[in-house]
């Protein structure tokens, strides 16, 4: 599977905005392995010596190969899916900042998911064209 690595010539737009998405991914994965305090205070969070931090930036880069396969793959169902939930990031992180358990910038990353989600909406909708 060597289209995984890069960008495929015959992506499709639902598949290079999931593609994208997981290099977003990926990037926040490796800060929030190596440098997770800088970003935590970045987003108005308190900085942690708990490892809680790193396992959520694994996760994330688990998420992030995901979707490149997925991408790579013309996983259509999974980019469906992933359309709401994306959007629903943003609607929990609305609520941790409503029940006071986080400050508000963390909502930015949520805004950064529905981006993705749009995107990848709006191209799902598009015809389908095969080169």
């Amino acid at each position: 599977m060597g289209s995984v690595g890069g960008m495929m010539p015959s992506m499709s737009p639902a598949a290079r905005s999931v593609n994208i998405f997981g290099i977003y991914l990926l990037v926040l994965s490796i800060n929030l392995l190596v440098l997770p305090n800088a970003l935590l205070q970045a987003f108005g969070l308190p900085p942690t010596s708990e490892v809680w931090i790193r396992v959520v930036g694994m996760l994330v880069g688990f998420l992030g190969i995901y979707y490149r396969v997925a991408a790579a793959t013309e996983l259509v169902p999974l980019f469906r899916m992933s359309v709401m939930v994306r959007l629903s990031v943003v609607a929990f992180f609305v609520v941790f900042v409503a029940a006071g358990w986080v400050r508000w910038p963390l909502v930015l990353f949520g805004l950064v998911d529905a981006a993705g989600a749009a995107w990848t909406w709006l191209a799902l909708r598009q015809p389908a064209t095969r080169g």
